[in-house]
């Protein structure tokens, strides 16, 4: 993560503050839902700021560079800020690694419009760090506008927690033939209960949903996709439920939980991302 006040530049300082390992690809023709939320979640601010300056450093100052790249450091005008509560001038500056053009020169980005995706410096409110290497977006009204539902959702009072593990899996069969139950417990990382349950009745298809509460409930529905919910499931379970989770001790309890955890796993779709 890159920081960096301009009359530091050339400093021995600056050495200590150029974190490797920020390289960034070329932006890709649309960014998925998964990316914008994997962005968003981890960036205790989004900024929309117009690049005004640039300096492009040399490789013996950029540490970690990824070949066929240049280091930047960028001043700023802040344009809107997106998400986060901590005041901002009218000024940025921040480090970011971008690829070479085909001809092998630095890309003049002096008066683009970007989306970044940061956290602020400790007693440098002019300076940014970027929270990725994908962490600056050009960008576009439409980006903007797909980006700010995402913004409120995550800060929402009932926003879903981050998925760690599945903690438990347990089905049972019931009295008919074809007639399960399978109850998902999930792990989160702020140890709010979610559960996942499928139900199946003979000659009905298959139901299941998710409760991010601590009741279980058989209503419960699916996560609409491309909502934060979805993201929560879909980018976090892993694709087989793993056995230890699986609490059956009984050989058809353990393949109705597996087949069921597979279900879910299908309707849910996959977690594509271009990042």
């Amino acid at each position: 993560m890159y920081s960096l006040n301009k009359p530091l530049l050339g400093a021995a300082a600056f050495l200590a503050l150029a974190a490797p390992g920020f390289a960034q690809a070329p932006a890709p023709a649309a960014l998925t839902y998964a990316d914008i939320v994997d962005l968003a979640d981890g960036a205790p601010l989004v900024v929309r700021a117009r690049i005004t300056d640039q300096v492009a450093l040399k490789p013996e100052r950029a540490p970690g560079l990824a070949p066929g790249h240049v280091r930047l450091f960028i001043e700023a005008e802040t344009a809107a800020l997106l998400s986060g509560n901590v005041p901002l001038g009218k000024e940025l500056t921040y480090l970011v690694d971008v690829p070479l053009t085909q001809k092998g020169k630095v890309p003049k980005l002096k008066k683009q419009e970007v989306l970044l995706f940061a956290r602020s410096v400790p007693g440098k409110p002019s300076s940014l760090q970027l929270v990725g290497p994908d962490a600056q977006q050009p960008y576009t009204p439409e980006l903007e506008a797909r980006l700010r539902p995402v913004l409120a959702s995550l800060v929402a009072a009932d926003a879903p927690p981050r998925i760690t593990r599945i903690a438990d899996a347990l089905a049972v069969e019931g009295a008919l033939t074809g007639e399960s139950e399978t109850q998902l417990f999930l792990d989160t990382a702020n140890n709010e209960p979610v559960s996942i349950t499928v139900v199946r009745r003979p000659n009905q298809q298959p139901r299941w949903g998710v409760s991010w509460t601590e009741i279980v409930d058989q209503s419960a529905r699916p996560p609409q996709k491309n909502t934060v919910e979805w993201y929560r499931l879909a980018c976090s379970l892993p694709a087989e439920l793993p056995g230890e989770a699986n609490l059956s001790r009984d050989t058809r309890a353990r393949e109705i939980a597996s087949r069921d955890y597979a279900f879910v796993i299908q309707q849910l779709g996959a977690c594509e991302r271009s990042l």
